[in-house]
């Protein structure tokens, strides 16, 4: 299971979604707890949050064309985006349904015990296939699927305050802690789907590659550039599972063309060798060119 790829585990994220959905409104269905529903509409917004995921991972793995020249990568990210948007607005609902459980307040003598062990259930699978694709998310360096792994890890932490929550006011027959603990979770879940959204935006605005590929790409290019006397202007950025570099190499004035291209291919190839999914855009200048600062090569 471990070698599944982002495809695969998006559609694997739509039946285990399902599945803990209904899990989730037959334990609703038994206790008529509004936390219990709470929860449960958290897992309808991770159904829809599959099914973005696994269409954008699909788009996503097309290879580059006419009209993409540089690839479709990004639509993962635009379905982390909307994923975030849909956990927001399901908070927003979790806040409406508590607001009005505290006007018409039960007794936990109607809650069916049974339904406390469902969900249970239920959460022990959302944690097993969140910690799946949150592994499996940074390896592949997918952001739809690493998003969906976090949303699920929030839904499992929802559904243990739930249950402590809903545990306690059994203990007590304080009923009104329902309402509360729903509207706590939804602050928890609030705060989760903005993080989704404002990670997801940044890949979006092409944000830099983190800091540690860049000091290793330095590195590359300062063993690998043999011949050149110095890089420059070195950008990068992030695009799913997609690596771009570009730099400015200077060269002796003097040197043929035909020297500076193989120094260029030794450079990407070495950047590939440890970056299997990079695209490196190399601009040779003369040494007319050469910056106070820069990359010499070794």
């Amino acid at each position: 299971m471990r070698q599944w790829n982002a495809e695969q585990l998006a559609l694997g994220s739509i039946l285990v979604a399902l599945l803990v959905l209904a899990l989730k409104l037959a334990a609703w269905w038994m206790t008529d707890s509004v936390a219990l529903l709470s929860d449960a509409l958290e897992t309808l917004v991770n159904v829809t949050g599959a099914l973005l995921a696994w269409m954008a991972v699909h788009i996503a793995k097309r290879p580059p064309d006419t009209g993409h020249p540089f690839g479709h990568y990004k639509a993962e990210y635009f379905s982390a985006v909307a994923e975030g948007i849909m956990i927001i607005i399901a908070a927003l609902l979790i806040v409406q349904q508590s607001v009005q459980a505290l006007t018409s307040l039960g007794s936990t003598e109607d809650w069916n015990r049974l339904g406390l062990v469902i969900n249970a259930l239920a959460m022990c699978l959302n944690l097993f296939w969140a910690r799946l694709l949150i592994s499996r998310g940074s390896v592949l360096s997918s952001p739809a699927i690493a998003a969906s792994g976090r949303h699920l890890m929030s839904d499992v932490w929802t559904s243990a305050g739930v249950l402590i929550g809903l545990g306690l006011a059994l203990l007590t027959g304080w009923v009104i802690l329902d309402p509360i603990i729903a509207f706590f979770v939804a602050i928890h879940i609030l705060r989760e789907g903005f993080e989704v959204v404002i990670s997801s935006v940044n890949g979006l605005m092409d944000s830099a590659a983190p800091e540690e590929e860049r000091i290793r790409i330095e590195e590359i290019l300062h063993q690998s550039a043999g011949g050149a006397l110095q890089m420059h202007g070195l950008k990068t950025r992030r695009a799913g599972p997609a690596l771009f570099v570009e730099f400015h190499m200077v060269v002796d004035g003097q040197m043929t063309v035909l020297a500076s291209h193989e120094i260029c291919d030794r450079i990407e190839d070495a950047v590939k060798a440890e970056f299997p999914d990079a695209q490196v855009i190399i601009h040779v200048e003369p040494e007319s060119k050469m910056e106070p600062a820069g990359i010499a090569p070794a």
